[in-house]
């Protein structure tokens, strides 16, 4: 019996694995939720086509499943570009079906037409058009196939009016995903073992591509005595119950992460693609394994590149070294990052309950969170907090924005791992800005009954922008935002808000706000003048930062000075 292209298309994405398409409807998709409709996909209803983006990656980033966006022709499917953009960097699997103009039309500047394949095919794996009905379940296929074997994103470009045509779709395509293995060859990986025998101090340097070779590298840090340094996206991964984590590298890491490379005459960099090229040791050996061969060298000089799977590699090279008796490298740095440790708890130490500083907003969270919970946090100092104060148990779960960079991401990705873990404590740790920018889905928390807890750091202002900008020796301009009683404002949308000023308020508000069955939002107005403070401070951003109270005090806001000293140098 002849299907629809939409029924197949439907149908198509069903077989691969997907449960939720997010979207806004619309002329040309109108026939395609019409399919949804009738089908067992959820069709999860937007205010903006970027957080319909951001919650399938964060639903697809948490689960490694397919998940689906579907847009009108036009403006419906361009809203999208950013959480795409976002949802490839992060290796999510998420398909979009991008309609356009009816064929009749295609070619003549009719309105709303974009060619949907110049944009999207700059950020996809996969991006092509169904051109006949026949194609319709094997392009779709293919796209899902694309997207979940390569992660990252796929695009399905669809006239309008081809949903409507007709097909035997006889051929019986399917998803496969194949799970090979792949390491050095023999000779590489003696002289992988050679140059770990010659060094007297190695240090590990893993990122999110290791992620499935915890206990390898456990094994092989037990073995060399070597500590292990993440990659900020690898935190859920491997630091917890690691005896051998000394915490993360860059600007947001600790003192223990940067000393650990910087020490070692041999940093090994597993499944690690770190961007900021100013964090790799200078002068030392490094050894950088990647599946990805493109990937070697291209952040740092290296002495020797490899291509492997961090779990197989790790695994065979484990018995090829000898065993390290010296463990004065390892308890060095173990003991900096206990250092670091208690230093994060310092830093909630709250001596002026007026004054809330986000530290202790975060180090309050982490005791309340459940021990399964999963928290995206928006880009900027949410995300800092979320990464240097709330702990990886093996059971929680973290995403930010640390690749792309985007602004919102946080509560619309939150959104997505919501609706695929029903039964988990969800938060998201959401600044004012970020949040404000894509508000308007609140009301999609409601209409969607989606049980998400937000937490908002309420400073009135852009303050990583803030600090960027107070960092580079200059008076900071356009940062200071107009908000509004976010508390009201949940209220005012249907779901519940509670309103903290004063840090003796905090933990009954954060306890109810956590016990709340619905969805719920916590608004803590914190400290606008919180520094984040960079593992080593160096005498180039010590001279800045002076020159920026010098311009600041001769601005009129010496008041502003004081206070930024006082609450992050005094305290």
């Amino acid at each position: 019996m002849a299907k629809t292209v939409a029924e197949i298309v439907v149908d198509a994405l069903q077989n691969a694995g997907a449960k939720r398409i997010y979207g806004i409807p619309g002329d040309t998709i109108n026939h395609f939720t019409n399919a949804v409709a009738k089908s067992d996909l959820r069709w999860v209803g937007v205010r903006h086509e970027e957080a319909g983006a951001f919650a399938a990656g964060g639903e697809a980033y948490m689960t490694g499943e397919l998940s689906v966006c579907a847009g009108t022709c036009g403006p419906g499917s361009l809203h999208f570009v950013n959480g795409m953009y976002e949802n490839h960097r992060n290796g999510a699997p998420v398909l979009l079906i991008a309609s356009d103009v009816a064929r009749t039309e295609s070619g003549f500047s009719f309105p709303q037409e974009v060619d949907q394949k110049k944009i999207y095919e700059q950020y996809s794996h996969f991006c092509e058009y169904i051109s006949h009905p026949s194609q319709a379940r094997r392009i779709v296929t293919k796209a899902a196939q694309a997207a979940l074997t390569k992660k990252g994103v796929a695009v399905v470009i669809v006239n309008g009016d081809m949903f409507t045509e007709q097909d035997d779709d006889a051929m019986d395509w399917a998803v496969y995903r194949p799970q090979p293995i792949c390491r050095p060859n023999d000779a590489e990986m003696k002289k992988l073992a050679a140059l770990v025998d010659a060094a007297d101090r190695v240090s590990v340097y893993a990122g999110i591509g290791a992620r499935d070779a915890r206990e390898e590298i456990i094994a092989f840090c037990e073995k060399v005595n070597a500590p292990m340094v993440h990659t900020t996206r690898a935190k859920e991964f491997l630091e917890p119950d690691n005896p051998y984590n000394v915490g993360m590298n860059g600007i947001l890491g600790n003192r223990a992460g940067v000393e650990a490379l910087e020490d070692a005459d041999l940093v090994i960099t597993l499944g690690c693609d770190f961007a900021y090229t100013q964090f790799y040791p200078e002068a030392k050996k490094i050894v950088q394994i990647d599946i990805d061969p493109t990937h070697l060298g291209r952040r740092s000089g290296i002495h020797l590149g490899l291509v492997g799977d961090a779990q197989t590699t790790m695994a065979a090279v484990l018995p090829l070294v000898g065993a390290k008796s010296d463990r004065s490298h390892l308890e060095n740095h173990l003991r900096q990052w206990e250092k670091d440790l208690q230093g994060y708890v310092n830093e909630g130490e709250e001596k002026d309950p007026t004054l809330i500083h986000p530290q202790f907003v975060a180090n309050m969270l982490d005791e309340k969170a459940a021990d399964d919970a999963v928290f995206v946090a928006d880009g900027g100092t949410s995300m800092v907090w979320m990464l240097r104060h709330l702990k990886a148990h093996g059971k929680r779960r973290f995403l930010n924005s640390l690749l792309h960079g985007t602004m919102a991401s946080g509560m619309p990705q939150a959104m997505g791992a919501k609706l695929a873990y029903p039964d988990r404590q969800v938060i998201a740790l959401c600044g004012d800005g970020s949040l404000t920018m894509l508000m308007g889905d609140l009301l999609t928390l409601v209409q969607e009954d989606i049980a998400l807890k937000l937490i908002v750091f309420h400073n009135n202002s852009f303050g990583f922008v803030e600090m960027e900008q107070r960092v580079e020796g200059m008076v900071d301009h356009f940062t200071t935002l107009h908000n509004p009683d976010f508390a009201k404002l949940a209220e005012a949308c249907g779901f519940a808000g509670w309103r903290v000023e004063n840090a003796d308020a905090l933990q009954q508000a954060m306890e109810s706000w956590l016990r709340h069955e619905g969805p719920a939002l916590l608004d803590v107005h914190v400290n606008q003048l919180e520094l984040v403070m960079p593992p080593k401070i160096m005498a180039s951003q010590v001279a800045s930062t002076a020159m920026f109270g010098v311009k600041a005090v001769l601005d009129g806001r010496t008041g502003e000075v004081v206070d930024l000293l006082r609450n992050n140098f005094l305290r």
